[in-house]
């Protein structure tokens, strides 16, 4: 039997083992969806929901475990770590409440003598991918609605964070989900591939890296399944000289730095008007020194370890090629004594006299780290934050509303925001454009890619 090790990144060592499942796994965990399908598609939506409300009930109900138990996986610090679980139940009580109304059968206008209309049908088996950085928040976007649609799910979590897929699965099956409907699934790269191809899987569901959403194309292709792509970001804020400019600060710190800049929708990089640029710079770097780096496991610890050493020493590379470039660094590692080279400990930064010549402003960084840099206005900040790759979020802090639905709509980005960042509405779309991804999930939106539209147009008099 092959196993692996989850390697917590609060101490190095190993937290748990377990075993990858292996084909005659697969093949069964197939198979049980095969034969639960069919009796899941005809339950009522109505019941589907009661179920994932009894779910998450339990799930919530575990809540100081299942946030230790993130913390020793993947390093966030336990201070915020249940703020995961407020987010699963958020977007899952939503989304079972909007279920009957955004599933039901779509009818046009009356025409005499037919009945005609548009039935929401289940795809069949939907095949989630889940990252490790946010593994409740990003799985529950897929899980839940899948469900709720009336497909059957298996689930696959990054081998980082695999008991987050176990005990996701658990809370369902306590509350009556019958077997077969949902499974958990913990696969190397190569059967994940296998479980991608397999012709029971109508649809794909990943959330992770770019290269990882190319794997997933590259794998699907040619097989006519569906596939939606949750990928990377380099979001950027906006600050406007009419900006609040505490409550920005405020707002695009904890954007930046939360989580250590794991987060797919943080904020990566910053333009301020010129006439409150120096202001907003003292008054995020005193921000940013307020932060105390340490252990996870610790109340005091606002700023935990990045998931792997690996994953810090590339930040670090990217700060130190923008201050070989030019770039000013504006906080003292040395005030973060748990910051150490070859750790995943890494102090957090902030940079300015940075342009989109540097890697830290272009390339995804994943990490505690963020570059300020000044603007004439806005036709400069739209030029800048558009110069990008990704286009998952994007954020602009100012009291004029009309100004930021101006600037809203000239922004290539999934959401825009106004006066927040590095949050999902469930009630909104949450998708992204360019290397961001495609498809959609949450919101009665994200109920489309998961169904497929059957129509039924009944002539009844003859």
């Amino acid at each position: 039997m092959r196993t692996f090790f989850v390697k917590s990144p609060v101490d190095g060592e190993t937290y748990i083992e377990r075993p990858y499942a292996g084909h005659a796994d697969i093949d069964a965990a197939l198979a049980a969806a095969t034969g639960a399908g069919a009796g899941w598609r005809a339950t009522p939506v109505e019941e589907r929901a009661a179920l994932v409300e009894r779910a998450v009930d339990i799930f919530v109900s575990r809540k100081a475990e299942l946030a230790e138990e993130l913390t020793w996986q993947m390093g966030r610090p336990i201070r915020s770590a249940p703020g995961e679980i407020a987010g699963f139940e958020e977007r899952a009580r939503y989304m079972a409440s909007i279920a009957p109304a955004a599933l039901a059968p779509v009818k046009p206008a009356a025409k005499p003598g037919f009945d005609r209309y548009i039935h929401r049908e289940p795809l069949g088996q939907v095949f989630v991918i889940a990252p490790w950085n946010y593994p409740y928040l990003t799985s529950v976007n897929a899980v839940v609605p899948a469900l709720l649609a009336g497909n059957t799910v298996l689930l696959k979590h990054s081998a980082q964070t695999p008991l987050c897929a176990e005990r996701f699965v658990q809370a369902f099956r306590e509350a009556g989900l019958p077997d077969g409907v949902f499974q958990y699934l913990h696969l190397d790269h190569d059967d994940t591939e296998r479980l991608i191809k397999a012709p029971e899987i109508a649809f794909v569901a990943f959330t992770g890296s770019v290269p990882g959403g190319r794997m997933v194309e590259h794998a699907a292709a040619g097989l006519f399944k569906g596939v939606g792509l949750e990928l990377g970001g380099k979001d950027p804020a906006y600050v406007r000289a009419d900006a609040d400019l505490r409550q920005a600060i405020d707002t695009v710190v904890d954007g930046a730095y939360f989580n250590s800049g794991q987060s797919c929708c943080g904020i990566e990089r910053i333009y301020v008007h010129r006439d409150v640029y120096d202001d907003f710079v003292e008054g995020a770097v005193a921000l940013v020194n307020e932060y105390r780096l340490g252990p996870p496991q610790e109340e005091a610890t606002t700023l935990g370890p990045l998931v792997r050493a690996e994953a810090a020493e590339f930040v670090r590379g990217q700060i130190a090629e923008a201050v070989e470039q030019g770039a000013l660094a504006h906080v003292d590692a040395a005030r973060f004594e748990r910051d150490a080279p070859g750790t995943p400990y890494l102090a957090p930064q902030l940079l300015t006299n940075v342009n989109h010549s540097m890697r830290v402003m272009t390339e995804e960084s994943f990490g505690p780290v963020v570059g300020v840099q000044p603007v004439s206005g806005d036709d400069e900040a739209v030029e800048l934050m558009n110069d990008s790759e990704f286009g998952l979020t994007a954020s602009v802090f100012t009291q004029d509303a009309d100004a930021a639905r101006h600037i809203g709509e000239r922004v290539s980005t999934g959401t825009f925001f106004m006066n927040r960042c590095d949050y999902l509405d469930p009630a909104l779309a949450w998708t992204g454009v360019r290397n961001s991804g495609r498809g959609c999930t949450l919101s009665s939106i994200g109920f489309e890619q998961l169904t497929r539209p059957k129509s039924f147009h009944l002539k009844t008099s003859l």
